[in-house]
């Protein structure tokens, strides 16, 4: 993998729209890592926002018995926080960004 690949997120195992919300439907927990901003701007539903850069000091809100479907603009700092997740011990995958994951979203789940 390229450098600029895992730059951009491509270091952690990416997950389809529909993958991603099939995990999420079978009880995995919904991580926002955006902005406040970003979030209050729209976010899928069920997520919990916690910026990327908070991640360390809050990883004690995570679940540890649950896979984590990360996503945020991009999927770049998506990306970035599902390796710092699996580095801490965490099940988790990259869903990508908000507008590709919520095109696989099929209403209430």
């Amino acid at each position: 993998m390229s450098f600029l690949s895992r730059l951009l997120g491509g270091g952690a195992e990416r997950v389809s729209p529909s993958e991603a919300w099939k995990l999420v439907e079978e009880g995995a927990f919904l991580l926002d890592v955006r902005s406040p901003a970003e979030f209050q701007s729209g976010f899928a539903p069920g997520a919990k926002l916690i910026p990327v850069g908070e991640l360390a000091a809050r990883i004690d809100e995570l679940p540890r018995d649950k896979v984590i479907v990360a996503y945020c603009r991009s999927g770049a700092r998506s990306g970035s926080a599902v390796g710092s997740l699996k580095a801490a011990g965490f099940q988790a995958v990259n869903a990508g960004g908000l507008a590709q994951l919520m095109s696989g979203y099929e209403g209430d789940r």
